[in-house]
C-alpha cells in the first residue's frame, strides 16, 4: 500500500523535521501540522497548521489522508496536566479523527520510556509488560493501548515505534545501545505506514546497533533494514557514562528514571 497523502503531526520537531527532509518525495503528498512554524511549503508538501488539543483542527488536518505518522506532543517529561492535555488528548484527538475520516493506517511515536524501568542487563522484546519511567512514558502506555483499541474495534491499523535515542549521532555510552539515525527513522516509519495488512504492531525504534537491549521483533513484519549501528562511533562515546552505580545507568529509561527528574515542567512559559 502506497497512500497518496501522508500527514505528518509534530512535523516541527527534532524528529518530524528528519521525516520532512527524508519523507519528501516519497508520497505525492506530505501533509505537515504542527502549531509551531513550518515555514515555506516544498514542492510535494501541504501544510496545515493545528493544535492537537482542539479536535476539529486536527479533524481538519486530516481531511483526505490515507495515512498518517503521529509524531506530534511534548517530547520530555512534564507535569501531568500538560502531559494530559497534549499526549493522552492529543492521540486520542488523531485516532478518532482518523476513524471518523476513514483513515486505515496510523504510525505511532511512542518511546523507550513505555519500558524505561527495564534493566540494562536485560533483553526486552515489544511484548514485555510495561513499565514506565515517567508521565511521559505512561503517556506512550497509553498511545500504545488506546491504538489496540481502535484496531480492534474499528480496524484502524496502527504501528507503535518506540523511539529510542534519535540522534544525529551517538552522543554517549547508552546510545551505543539505544540510537536511532535520521536515515534508520526515516525508512522505518515510511514502512510503518506502506506495509500492507501489519494490523496492530509494535517495534523497537532503533538503529541495527551491535549492543541493542531491544529485539527486533517486527522489523522483518515491515521489511525494515536498518543501515546503521551505533557501534561505528564506539570509540568516541563509550566512555562518556555516569556513575554506574546510579540507577540511571541502570535502566533502560537512562535520566527519566530519577524520581527526582521533571523535564520540562517549570521551563516553559
Amino acid at each position: 500500500m502506497t497512500p497518496h497523502t501522508v500527514l505528518l503531526t509534530g512535523a516541527a520537531g527534532q524528529v518530524g523535521s528528519a521525516l520532512r527532509d527524508g519523507l519528501r518525495g516519497r508520497f505525492p503528498v506530505l501533509r505537515l501540522t504542527d502549531n509551531r512554524n513550518l515555514g515555506e511549503a516544498q514542492a510535494g508538501e501541504e501544510i496545515v497548521p493545528a493544535d492537537l488539543t482542539n479536535f476539529d483542527e486536527v479533524r481538519d488536518a486530516m481531511e483526505g489522508v490515507g495515512a498518517v505518522i503521529h509524531l506530534g506532543g511534548i517530547a520530555d517529561e512534564h507535569t501531568y496536566e500538560r502531559i494530559r492535555d497534549v499526549n493522552f488528548d492529543g492521540t486520542y484527538h488523531v485516532l478518532e479523527a482518523a476513524r471518523q475520516l476513514g483513515v486505515r493506517r496510523v504510525a505511532f511515536a511512542s518511546s523507550i520510556h513505555a519500558v524505561g524501568f527495564y534493566p540494562r542487563s536485560e533483553k526486552i522484546g515489544p511484548d514485555v509488560p510495561v513499565r514506565p519511567d515517567t508521565y511521559y512514558g505512561v503517556s506512550k502506555v497509553f498511545g500504545e493501548a488506546l491504538g489496540r483499541m481502535y484496531f480492534e474495534r474499528y480496524g484502524v491499523e496502527f504501528v507503535g515505534v518506540r523511539i529510542c535515542s534519535f540522534q544525529p549521532r551517538p552522543k554517549d555510552a547508552r546510545h551505543l545501545s539505544t540510537w536511532l539515525s535520521p536515515r534508520d527513522a526515516v525508512q522505518l516509519f515510511e514502512r510503518a505506514v506502506t506495509t500492507p495488512d501489519v494490523g496492530f504492531l509494535t517495534v523497537a525504534g532503533i538503529s541495527g546497533n551491535t549492543r541493542r537491549w531491544m529485539t527486533p521483533d517486527g522489523w522483518d513484519v515491515l521489511g525494515y533494514v536498518p543501515q546503521d549501528d551505533a557501534e561505528a562511533y564506539a570509540a568516541e562515546v563509550e566512555h562518556l557514562h555516569g556513575d554506574p552505580q546510579d540507577i540511571t545507568e541502570q535502566r533502560q529509561g537512562g535520566i527519566f528514571v530519577d524520581p527526582t527528574y521533571t523535564g520540562l515542567a517549570g521551563k516553559e512559559n
